[in-house]
Parts: C-alpha cells; structure tokens; sequence
C-alpha cells in the first residue's frame, strides 16, 4: 500500500488546517473524525470504532494516537515517520474501568500543552462525551476551544487531484448504477440487487478499484418510498412499482452519489408528472451553479420550479461531499437549502439530490457535481428520466 497522494498535496492540505488554526488562535489541534484524519495524512483504516485521535501542532508533523493493532497503517497509508505514531496498549480496549482516552491524555501530555489553546472536534460520530472527558481532564492544565468543522472546511475547496478523484468515484458510481438497471425486475430480491451493487462498487471500473461507499445503497420501493432513507429488505421488487436507488462510488476514499428512478412495469401518470418537475428542476439547479452565487440562490431555481408544479420539499436539495466513512459521506459543511448565505467556490464538489416523497411511492434524481471556472461539471453520467423496465 501507498498514500493516495504525493507528499506535497499533504503538506497543502497541512498547511491549509495550519492557517485555519492561526486564525482562531489555536496552539493545537484535536482530530477525532477519520474522514479529516484521511484527507490530512492518508491515514486509512477501519480502526474508527475504538478510540483514536490526530494531534496537530504548528512545529511538528500530525501525530496519530490510537490502538496498537492499527498502528501499521500509519506506515502503510500515510508518509508520517515513526515520530508521528503513539500507540496505546491492547489490554485498554472495551475494557471495564479503564478508558483508551486517558493513555491519549498521557501522551498528549508529552507535547507541554498546558496554557495552550487547543482546538477539538466537538459533533464528531466518533469522538464520544466520555472520550472528550477523559482526554480533558488528563490535560486539564489547557485551554480546551470548540474547532468543530475546522477541518471540514479546509476540505470544502478541493485540489485538482482531489477532482480526478472525484471523477473517478463517479465513474465507479455511473457505472453502478448502469449495473443495477440491468438486473431490476419484478420478482428480483432487494438484498440480491444490493449485493450485486456492492461487489460492483468494489470492483470499480475501467481499472480504478472501488471502496466501501460511506453511504450503504438505499433502495425506495413500495411503502418504503415515502421517506427518505430505508434499509433494504428480502422483499421481492413488485410489478408497477416506483422505485428510487440511491446509490454511490468511492474511490481513494472520495465518494460520489447517483440517484434515479425505475418504474416497474406501467405506472401512474402522477410519477412521470413528478419525475418531470423533479428533473426540470435538477436541470435549473445545474444551470446556477456557479461561483460567487450564495447557495440559497441555487435552491431559489428549484423552488421556482416547484412554485410552478404546485409541489412543496422542505428538506435541503444539496450537500458538499468528498472524503467519507460510514456514516455519512457528505462534509457537514455546504448546504443547498433556502436562505443559506455560503457562497461557492470553484473546485467545491456537491451531490445535489433532488427528491419527492408521495404516498406509496417516491422520486428521487441526484448528480456529483464540481464547481467549475463559469458553471459545474456533472461528474455522474446516466440519463434523467424515469427508466421503464
């Protein structure tokens, strides 16, 4: 294994968090979230669900800290040095009494924090209330500052060979998706159509490995198809069903989402009416993304259009996407909702998810998108409009 990128990209990136940190005063930096961890070393494993951190500091390389069975992949995934690892013991794991943050504490501790500012994440999934306890009050002596999304929004604006990335997860994705048109059918099992789209997501195309997407395939069908985000099942697909897949490709850890709608067999004349707002709209949205525009004016074309079908969504219509781990794979930071005052930039990345949740049936149709120069390039490629089988 090798880091996904050059050196330099990480030091840009290092850099980046750096003056970030400077401009709220930080003397250190706390990272709980493996996405930031990732995007800022190439630290890659799925060592998340136990505690571990990131140290960043101004005159010293990011330090890892976390269990020593995962220490190996700091060498593997990363170009940090042997300084940058501080593994703890296997006998602190979900071990009763004893919590992994207060070995984290002890050797934060070796770094003379005390009187420092340092910034943590604080709305991490993986940094829990008692594991911020327990490293606070190992480092009682510093000056503990919220810096949530410090580094998420360092990761808004991405590099060129951040957009190749990009591109490449939304190949794997287009191409995921092509598969499972291919094999929906009346009478086809939920679970066997998802597991041909996860050994396809892991496949990749065209020669580019895939990896495990931070979103798992959601698949709208039937009742499900009122809400938003429901778990597949081993119910078989049904003739004339609506369904909605969402689904999605990772590459380098860059994730890319695609969604589109099937109808199985004949369906009623209300889905097509939707799906023809719902993909008008898609195509206004495209057209006024640009930088310089603030985000709520990119939702403002879509509620035009639905002010004009007579159909209301409350919920946002986009999200800035990139780097991602289960749970999630969108960044936490860029918003496509009303009144939303965050203005885009060039090289930012989006899934714009459009959708609507009727009842008994669902629409939904999504692109990966980046901010180009004058517009946006639509990374996913697939037709859009409601696909008949």
């Amino acid at each position: 294994m090798n880091p996904a990128f050059e050196l330099s990209e990480y030091q840009r990136r290092l850099t980046k968090v750096r003056t970030a940190m400077s401009d709220k005063e930080l003397d250190a930096l706390v990272i709980g979230d493996p996405a930031n961890m990732n995007w800022l070393t190439g630290f890659d494993a799925w060592s998340f669900y136990v505690p571990q951190v990131m140290l960043v500091l101004h005159d010293h390389p990011p330090v890892w800290l976390g269990r020593q069975m995962d220490a190996g992949s700091v060498a593997l995934t990363t170009h940090l040095g042997s300084e940058s690892v501080r593994p703890y013991a296997e006998d602190l794991v979900q071990r009763d009494g004893v919590h992994p943050m207060d070995a984290i504490g002890t050797s934060l501790a070796e770094f003379h924090l005390e009187g420092k500012r340092v910034g943590f994440e604080s709305d991490t999934y993986f940094f829990s209330f008692k594991a911020v306890e327990r490293l606070q009050a190992k480092l009682s002596g510093a000056i503990w500052v919220d810096a949530d999304l410090l580094v998420n929004w360092c990761r808004a604006v991405k590099s060129d060979v951040e957009i190749e990335a990009m591109r490449g997860a939304a190949r794997i994705a287009s191409h995921v998706m092509t598969l499972a048109v291919e094999h929906i059918a009346p009478g086809v099992l939920q679970c066997d159509l998802v597991s041909k789209v996860l050994a396809a997501q892991v496949s990749g195309v065209d020669g580019l490995g895939g990896d495990t997407t931070a979103l798992c395939p959601l698949i709208l069908a039937g009742e499900a198809a009122a809400t938003a985000h429901p778990m597949w099942t081993d119910a078989p697909f049904e003739q004339d069903q609506t369904v909605a897949l969402e689904l999605g490709g990772a590459y380098r850890r860059y994730n890319a989402g695609l969604a589109r709608t099937v109808q199985l067999g004949k369906g009623p004349q209300k889905v097509f009416d939707t799906a023809k707002a719902v993909t008008e709209g898609l195509e206004a949205v495209l057209e006024t993304i640009q930088p310089g525009i603030r985000t709520g004016d990119v939702h403002q074309a879509w509620q035009d259009v639905l002010n004009r079908y007579g159909l209301t969504k409350e919920s946002r219509i986009g999200y800035s996407i990139g780097v991602g781990y289960s749970p999630d794979w969108g960044e936490h930071t860029v918003s496509l909702r009303a009144n939303e005052q965050t203005i885009l930039e060039q090289n930012m990345t989006l899934h714009v998810m459009l959708g609507m949740w009727m009842d008994g049936w669902g629409i939904e149709f999504s692109e990966t998108v980046a901010v180009t120069e004058s517009g946006c390039e639509s990374l996913t490629k697939f037709d859009r409009e409601v696909i008949s089988v």
